[in-house]
Protein backbone atom coordinates (compact mmCIF):
# COMPACT_ATOMS: atom_id res chain seq x y z
CA UNK A 1 0.00 0.00 0.00
CA UNK A 2 3.00 2.32 -0.18
CA UNK A 3 3.60 4.97 -2.75
CA UNK A 4 2.39 8.51 -3.08
CA UNK A 5 -0.65 9.36 -0.96
CA UNK A 6 -3.76 10.28 -2.91
CA UNK A 7 -5.09 13.81 -2.57
CA UNK A 8 -7.68 14.17 0.17
CA UNK A 9 -11.25 14.04 -1.09
CA UNK A 10 -13.24 17.03 0.19
CA UNK A 11 -16.02 15.97 2.57
CA UNK A 12 -18.70 17.71 0.52
CA UNK A 13 -17.68 15.79 -2.63
CA UNK A 14 -17.48 12.49 -0.78
CA UNK A 15 -20.82 12.90 0.97
CA UNK A 16 -22.52 13.87 -2.30
CA UNK A 17 -21.11 10.77 -4.03
CA UNK A 18 -22.14 8.48 -1.15
CA UNK A 19 -25.70 9.82 -1.25
CA UNK A 20 -25.82 9.36 -5.05
CA UNK A 21 -24.77 5.72 -4.70
CA UNK A 22 -27.27 5.16 -1.88
CA UNK A 23 -30.06 6.62 -4.04
CA UNK A 24 -29.19 4.18 -6.85
CA UNK A 25 -28.06 4.71 -10.39
CA UNK A 26 -24.69 6.36 -9.64
CA UNK A 27 -22.14 6.02 -12.41
CA UNK A 28 -18.77 4.30 -11.96
CA UNK A 29 -16.94 7.59 -11.30
CA UNK A 30 -19.34 8.57 -8.50
CA UNK A 31 -19.19 5.06 -7.04
CA UNK A 32 -15.38 5.14 -7.03
CA UNK A 33 -15.40 8.56 -5.36
CA UNK A 34 -17.89 7.39 -2.72
CA UNK A 35 -15.84 4.28 -1.91
CA UNK A 36 -12.55 6.17 -1.73
CA UNK A 37 -14.08 8.85 0.50
CA UNK A 38 -15.51 6.23 2.89
CA UNK A 39 -12.12 4.48 3.01
CA UNK A 40 -10.50 7.86 3.68
CA UNK A 41 -12.94 8.46 6.54
CA UNK A 42 -12.33 4.99 7.98
CA UNK A 43 -8.59 5.66 7.98
CA UNK A 44 -9.25 8.93 9.81
CA UNK A 45 -11.61 7.35 12.35
CA UNK A 46 -9.53 4.19 12.92
CA UNK A 47 -5.90 4.96 12.05
CA UNK A 48 -3.50 2.05 11.98
CA UNK A 49 -2.38 -0.87 9.90
CA UNK A 50 -3.76 -4.02 11.49
CA UNK A 51 -6.89 -4.48 9.33
CA UNK A 52 -7.07 -4.17 5.56
CA UNK A 53 -10.38 -3.15 4.00
CA UNK A 54 -10.70 -4.01 0.30
CA UNK A 55 -13.43 -2.81 -2.05
CA UNK A 56 -12.49 -4.15 -5.48
CA UNK A 57 -11.91 -2.58 -7.93
CA UNK A 58 -12.12 0.83 -6.26
CA UNK A 59 -9.66 0.81 -3.39
CA UNK A 60 -8.19 -0.60 -0.21
CA UNK A 61 -6.98 0.88 3.03
CA UNK A 62 -5.26 -0.30 6.17
CA UNK A 63 -6.92 0.79 9.40
CA UNK A 64 -7.13 0.03 13.14
CA UNK A 65 -4.29 0.45 15.58
CA UNK A 66 -2.41 -2.70 16.47
CA UNK A 67 0.09 -5.06 14.94
CA UNK A 68 0.63 -4.13 11.31
CA UNK A 69 2.00 -5.96 8.32
CA UNK A 70 4.10 -4.90 5.38
CA UNK A 71 4.20 -7.86 2.98
CA UNK A 72 1.88 -10.57 1.79
CA UNK A 73 -1.70 -11.08 2.84
CA UNK A 74 -2.48 -9.36 6.13
CA UNK A 75 -3.91 -11.45 8.96
CA UNK A 76 -7.08 -9.32 9.22
CA UNK A 77 -8.88 -8.64 5.95
CA UNK A 78 -12.34 -7.32 5.15
CA UNK A 79 -13.55 -7.50 1.56
CA UNK A 80 -16.89 -6.18 0.35
CA UNK A 81 -18.52 -4.54 -2.65
CA UNK A 82 -19.19 -0.84 -3.08
CA UNK A 83 -22.95 -1.02 -2.48
CA UNK A 84 -22.48 -2.86 0.81
CA UNK A 85 -19.81 -0.41 1.97
CA UNK A 86 -22.12 2.52 1.23
CA UNK A 87 -25.04 0.88 3.06
CA UNK A 88 -22.82 0.24 6.08
CA UNK A 89 -21.43 3.78 6.02
CA UNK A 90 -24.93 5.27 5.79
CA UNK A 91 -26.27 3.02 8.53
CA UNK A 92 -28.96 1.51 6.32
CA UNK A 93 -27.48 -1.93 6.98
CA UNK A 94 -25.76 -3.28 10.07
CA UNK A 95 -22.40 -5.02 10.08
CA UNK A 96 -24.05 -8.18 11.42
CA UNK A 97 -26.66 -8.20 8.65
CA UNK A 98 -24.07 -7.70 5.89
CA UNK A 99 -21.92 -10.52 7.28
CA UNK A 100 -24.94 -12.82 7.72
CA UNK A 101 -26.07 -12.38 4.11
CA UNK A 102 -22.54 -13.12 2.84
CA UNK A 103 -21.87 -9.63 1.47
CA UNK A 104 -18.74 -9.29 3.60
CA UNK A 105 -15.75 -11.60 3.69
CA UNK A 106 -13.95 -11.01 6.97
CA UNK A 107 -10.99 -13.03 8.18
CA UNK A 108 -9.01 -12.50 11.34
CA UNK A 109 -9.88 -11.69 14.92
CA UNK A 110 -9.82 -7.92 14.35
CA UNK A 111 -11.66 -7.93 11.00
CA UNK A 112 -14.76 -5.88 11.77
CA UNK A 113 -16.04 -2.41 10.95
CA UNK A 114 -18.62 -2.61 13.73
CA UNK A 115 -17.01 0.14 15.79
CA UNK A 116 -16.59 2.66 12.95
CA UNK A 117 -19.79 2.43 10.97
CA UNK A 118 -22.07 4.14 10.26
CA UNK A 119 -19.84 7.12 9.46
CA UNK A 120 -20.83 9.86 11.94
CA UNK A 121 -22.98 12.60 10.44
CA UNK A 122 -23.29 10.95 7.03
CA UNK A 123 -27.00 10.13 7.13
CA UNK A 124 -28.02 13.59 8.33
Amino acid sequence: MGGVPLPRIPNSDGRTAVRAVEAGGADRTSTALAVRWILQELSRLAPGKSVEVRVPPFGAVQIVDGPGHTRGTPPNVIELDAATLVSLAMGTESWESAVARGAVIASGTRATLGGWIPIPGLSE
